[in-house]
C-alpha cells in the first residue's frame, strides 16, 4: 500500500500524455465518448458481431451491455434498480424481456440490480427501449460511470431506520446517471446511501458511502471514502464530517471531483480506483482537498457504528401499521423470468412492492396483515419459500465462468453444491454463516469480506493438466467486525472443497456446544493461528511446506495459452525471466505477452502485487519468493 502523505503535501500529477500512452481504455474514451455509441448501434448491428472493432464493444459497457462467455455475439445486459426498489409493474417487464429475449434466465445481483443473459445484439435496441419503458435504465451500469446506487432494502418501511433515505437516492441518480461530466471517470465508482443503524449495505467496501446519523437533531450523513474489493482490497474510511441531507449531492460531486480531475488516477486502471487516493492522502488529506473544491469547511462530524447486524430475511412488523415485509432467501440469486412475472402479480394483488437486497435475495414489502398467510403461501409455490435454510440467502456467488470471461472456476453451482453438503451435515446450526463465491480475482460477489471467502483459481490435476480449484480466506466481515479476509489456503481442488469445509465448519461447532449460543465461526478463527486452522482444514498429514516461489497469474481470456491454467509457480528472479519461466511450459504465452523487441505488449499489463511494472524496473523489476506477477487486459473496462 502506498504510504499515505502528510496532510498538505501534493504528490505529483502526471500529464494527459503520460496517461494516453499507458492507458488504452483512457485513449478509447478520448477518441469517441461511450455514451455516443448508442448512436451508432444500428450501424455496428448491420455490421456484424465479428466486424465490430473490440474499442466500440467496450464502449458498451456504458450502456451496462457486455459481451456473454462464449464472445458469439449474445450478451449481458444489466440492469439499474436504484436502492433495489422496484414496482410489480417493473418487476414483471424485465421478467418479459428475459422470456422474450434472454431465454428466461435472470439473477439478482450483489448491486440490487438485475442481469439478463444470452441477447443477441441485433435485440438489444428492442431490449433497452423496453427497459426504457418500464421506467428502468441500463445508463452506466458498468464503465467508468456512477454504478447502480445501493441502500438498505428497507428503506422509508424499517421501524428502526434513522429517517427514509429514498428522496436521497432518487435525487442523486437524477443528477449522476448520465451526466456526461460524471461519465468519463478514472474507473468505475461506487455510492451507498442509507440510514439503517444495522449498516446492512456494506459501506465499507463501496467508494463513497453516505452513512445515516443524526447530529443535534437534524438529519444527515457521516461520510466514508475509498472502500473496494478486487486484487486490492480496501475498507473504508471515515472522512470526519457531517452533511446535512440537502447537501448530499454536493457532496458526491465535491469527491468524485477530487479524484476525478487528478490524473495520478488515470494512468493504470488496476490503481485507478478511489482507494488508492485515500491511500495517498489519508482522509484527513481527502478533506481538505474536498472542503477546497467546495470553498468551504465541512461540519465536524463521526460515522456511527452499526448497532448489530441484520439481513432483513423472515416477517418483521413495518413502520406502517397494520403493514409487513418478508424477507425470502434466492439460491445463487437465480431468478427466471416466468418467477419474475408470477412475483410481480402475487405482490400487485397485495398493494407491495419488491426489494432486491446485497446478498442476492428479494423482500416483499407493505404486506397487509391479513394477506401474509396467502403471500407466502402463493410466493413458496413460485419457488421462494421463505423458511428455506438461510445459509441459501446469506451465501452469494458470481455470475460464474458460464458467462463471464475471467472466471476460471464454477460458483454459482458449486456453491449451490456446497450448501448442500453444510446444511445437511449440520443443519440449521449454521444459519448465519456468510459463504462468498467468486471466479476469479475481481471480486464481485465479495469474497474478501465473507467469513469464508471461496476465489476460483486452478490446481494441478493428478494425471497431467488442470482441475478448478479455490483459494480460501477466513475472518473476513462487515459491520462492526469489519475486516478483509485473510487467506488461508491456496488452490484446493474442488473434489476437497466440500470437506475441506465440512471440516473447519465442524470444528467450530463443537467448540461452539461447550461455549455460548453466541460464539461465532469469526470467534472461532480468531483465537486460532493459521496454522492450526490449515492442520483442522487439511488433516495434518496432507499440509505442505511453504514453498520459495513467485506465482504468475493469468486472467480468464488468455488461459487457453496454458490449458486452462491461472496460476503458475515461478522461481524468484526478474519478471521477464518469470515469463521466459512460464513460456518454456506455455510457448504461446510468450509470443502474446511479449512483441518481437521483447517488450510487454500494450494489450496487456502487468502488476506486481499492486504496482504497475511500468512504475517500477519494468521486465527488470526483480521477482521475490511469494511475490504474486498479475496480468491484465489493457482492454478490461468493467
Amino acid at each position: 500500500m502506498t504510504a499515505t502523505q502528510p496532510t498538505g503535501a501534493q504528490l505529483e500529477v502526471p500529464p494527459w500524455d503520460l496517461v494516453l500512452k499507458r492507458n488504452s481504455i483512457e485513449r478509447l474514451k478520448q477518441e469517441k465518448f461511450p455514451l455516443d455509441i448508442i448512436h451508432e448501434l444500428p450501424e455496428l448491428i448491420a455490421r456484424g458481431y465479428e466486424a465490430i472493432p473490440e474499442e466500440d464493444i467496450v464502449r458498451l459497457y456504458w450502456w451496462g451491455i457486455a459481451h456473454d462467455k462464449p464472445k458469439i455475439g449474445t450478451f449481458m445486459v444489466r440492469i439499474k434498480v436504484p436502492g433495489g426498489l422496484l414496482s410489480p409493474a417493473q418487476l414483471r417487464a424485465i421478467g418479459a424481456i428475459s422470456l422474450r429475449y434472454g431465454r428466461n434466465y435472470g439473477e439478482l445481483t450483489t448491486r440490487q440490480g438485475l442481469q439478463l443473459h444470452w441477447v443477441r445484439m441485433e435485440k438489444l435496441p428492442e431490449v433497452l427501449e423496453a427497459i426504457a419503458q418500464a421506467g428502468l435504465t441500463t445508463v452506466g451500469a458498468e464503465g467508468d460511470t456512477v454504478r447502480n446506487i445501493t441502500s438498505c432494502p428497507v428503506n422509508g418501511i424499517s421501524r428502526d431506520e434513522l429517517f427514509d433515505v429514498r428522496p436521497v437516492i432518487e435525487q442523486v441518480a437524477r443528477f449522476f446517471w448520465g451526466n456526461r461530466d460524471y461519465s468519463n471517470l478514472p474507473r468505475k465508482h461506487k455510492f451507498t446511501i442509507a440510514a439503517c443503524p444495522y449498516q446492512c449495505n456494506a459501506p465499507e467496501i463501496h467508494d463513497i458511502a453516505l452513512v445515516g446519523t443524526v447530529k443535534d437533531g437534524r438529519p444527515g450523513f457521516a461520510v466514508r471514502v475509498g472502500g473496494g474489493l478486487s486484487a486490492t482490497p480496501r475498507l473504508s474510511r471515515d472522512l470526519g464530517v457531517f452533511v446535512p441531507v440537502d447537501e448530499a449531492v454536493d457532496i458526491l460531486r465535491a469527491i468524485t471531483d477530487v479524484w476525478q480531475n487528478n490524473n495520478r488516477y488515470r494512468v493504470s486502471r488496476a490503481k485507478a480506483r478511489i482507494k488508492f487516493l485515500v491511500d495517498d492522502y489519508g482522509p484527513e488529506g481527502v478533506r481538505r482537498m474536498v472542503e477546497e473544491q467546495l470553498g468551504r469547511s465541512l461540519e465536524d462530524g463521526r460515522a456511527p457504528e452499526p448497532v448489530g447486524e441484520a439481513d432483513h430475511l423472515g416477517i418483521h412488523p413495518q413502520k406502517q401499521d397494520g403493514l409487513f415485509y418478508i424477507g425470502f432467501p434466492v439460491p445463487n440469486g437465480w431468478m427466471t423470468g416466468a418467477q419474475m412475472q408470477q412475483l410481480a402479480d402475487v405482490v400487485e394483488e397485495v398493494g407491495g412492492d419488491i426489494r432486491l437486497t446485497r446478498e442476492q435475495n428479494f423482500i416483499v414489502g407493505n404486506v397487509p396483515e391479513d394477506r401474509l398467510g396467502w403471500l407466502l403461501e402463493r410466493v413458496a409455490g413460485i419457488g421462494f419459500p421463505h423458511d428455506r435454510h438461510r445459509l441459501y440467502a446469506t451465501s452469494t456467488a458470481c455470475t460464474s465462468h458460464d458467462f463471464c470471461n475471467y472466471s476460471v472456476s464454477e460458483t454459482k453451482g458449486k456453491l449451490g453444491e456446497i450448501i448442500e453438503t453444510l446444511t445437511e451435515r449440520f443443519g440449521r446450526r449454521i444459519e448465519g454463516l456468510k459463504v462468498y463465491m467468486d471466479g476469479c480475482p475481481h471480486a464481485c460477489a465479495h469474497h474478501w469480506v465473507g467469513e469464508i471467502g471461496l476465489q476460483g483459481t486452478t490446481a494441478p490435476a493428478p494425471g497431467g493438466g488442470k482441475v478448478e480449484a479455490y483459494d480460501v480466506s477466513l475472518r473476513g466481515g462487515l459491520g462492526a467486525r469489519a475486516a478483509i479476509g485473510r487467506p488461508l489456503l491456496r488452490r484446493v481442488p474442488t473434489d476437497r472443497i466440500n470437506d475441506v469445509l465440512v471440516r473447519l465448519v465442524g470444528a467450530w461447532l463443537e467448540e461452539k456446544e461447550r461455549r455460548q449460543n453466541g460464539y461465532s465461526f469469526r470467534d472461532f478463527c480468531d483465537e486460532r493461528s493459521d496454522e492450526e486452522l490449515q492442520r483442522i482444514a487439511l488433516e495434518e498429514s496432507l499440509q505442505e511446506g511453504p514453498k520459495e516461489v513467485a506465482v504468475l497469474r493469468i486472467p480468464g481470456p488468455l488461459l487457453e495459452l496454458t490449458e486452462g491454467i491461472d496460476h503458475i509457480e515461478v522461481r524468484p528472479g526478474t519478471v521477464r525471466q518469470a515469463i521466459e519461466e512460464a513460456s518454456r511450459r506455455f510457448p504461446a504465452l510468450k509470443e502474446r505477452l511479449l512483441t518481437p523487441a521483447g517488450d510487454v505488449d500494450p494489450a496487456y499489463l502487468l502488476f506486481l502485487n499492486e504496482d504497475d511494472i511500468r512504475g517500477l524496473q519494468g521486465l527488470d523489476t526483480p521477482l521475490e519468493a511469494g511475490d504474486e506477477l498479475l496480468v491484465l487486459m489493457a482492454m478490461s473496462g468493467g
